[in-house]
């Protein structure tokens, strides 16, 4: 497959992954380093920066057998069809094979329930994965069956068309009823495991929240991802002084409430059919440790639901 690039400077992995339908910037970086692709003509680097006209030639991996095992995990499944199906992930369970997390993952589960039917764009060991969600975040993520659907699904996450919504609670009281943060987020420099906001190898990051309930000292939220990337929820709500409750890396350093994780909740996903482009939403309730934290958070505040102490 061929792309023609129309920015000057641009890197190519990141060109690849806003022009190559279906690629993710780290699978972008994947194929260059295994010399799928050139820059005209000649092999190319995922760093090389682009000029208007470069011919950009790239050639997608052949999908591998997935060496992973599978697992009997239950899984709550909200929604399924031949092309796809919704997750809601509980808290505590990882999605993909990681160091640690090699046989006990959402991933595990899917290929005992599925076998081989999961796409394969994602490489071998994230087989159907269109997106992903923390282990400590409960809640909704689809997963593609076949090749098709992933790209379809993949490329309405990259134009922002795929629509999610998160509920949380936040350390500290919000002032405003709503608003949006605005703010690019890149790997902290001294820390590769954390994120940050920063202007410095960074990419666009979009929240915009509301308030749902307050009480003192805390704020329940709902979020609408405007953009997706890693962390964005916990980082931002750090960034603009009100942490997730529970969040021990970017916010308080010990549990509240007896939440040692962050008090976040993927309850809500819309997006349009890869078949027949008809929307399917999928709504997911609140999980039994989140309903705990508001009982408490009432009884706490003294006055009832919606106290804005």
């Amino acid at each position: 497959m061929q792309l023609i690039a129309d920015r000057s400077g641009e890197r190519l992995d990141a060109f690849l992954a806003r022009s190559a339908q279906g690629l993710s910037r780290s699978a972008a970086q994947r194929c260059i380093e295994e010399g799928l692709v050139t820059r005209n003509g000649k092999p190319a680097r995922k760093n090389d920066r682009l000029e208007p006209g470069d011919m950009i030639s790239y050639t997608l991996p052949q999908v591998k057998e997935v060496p992973i095992a599978p697992a009997e995990i239950p899984l709550d499944i909200v929604y399924e069809d031949d092309d796809l199906l919704v997750i809601n992930k509980p808290k505590g369970l990882v999605v993909h094979p990681a160091p640690g997390h090699s046989d006990d993952t959402l991933v595990n589960g899917l290929l005992y329930a599925l076998g081989d039917r999961l796409s394969g764009i994602n490489g071998e060991k994230r087989p159907g994965i269109v997106h992903r969600i923390d282990k400590d975040t409960s809640g909704l993520l689809a997963v593609a069956k076949n090749d098709f659907a992933h790209t379809m699904l993949a490329s309405q996450l990259k134009d922002h068309t795929m629509a999610r919504t998160y509920e949380a609670v936040v350390v500290g009281n919000l002032r405003e009823d709503s608003g949006t943060v605005d703010a690019p987020i890149g790997r902290h420099p001294t820390d590769r495991k954390r994120m940050c906001v920063t202007e410095r190898n960074s990419r666009e990051a979009v929240t915009h929240w509301e308030v749902v309930r307050r009480y003192r000292g805390y704020t329940h939220i709902r979020c609408r991802l405007e953009t997706g990337r890693t962390h964005q929820i916990r980082v931002h709500m750090a960034y603009i002084g009100h942490p997730i409750l529970g969040d021990m890396v970017y916010g308080r350093k010990k549990p509240e409430l007896g939440q040692s994780s962050q008090c976040l909740h993927a309850g809500m996903l819309c997006f349009r059919h890869p078949r027949d482009n008809r929307p399917v939403l999928v709504c997911a309730p609140l999980p039994q440790y989140f309903l705990e934290v508001l009982q408490k958070l009432e009884r706490l505040s003294g006055s009832g639901w919606g106290t804005d102490e």
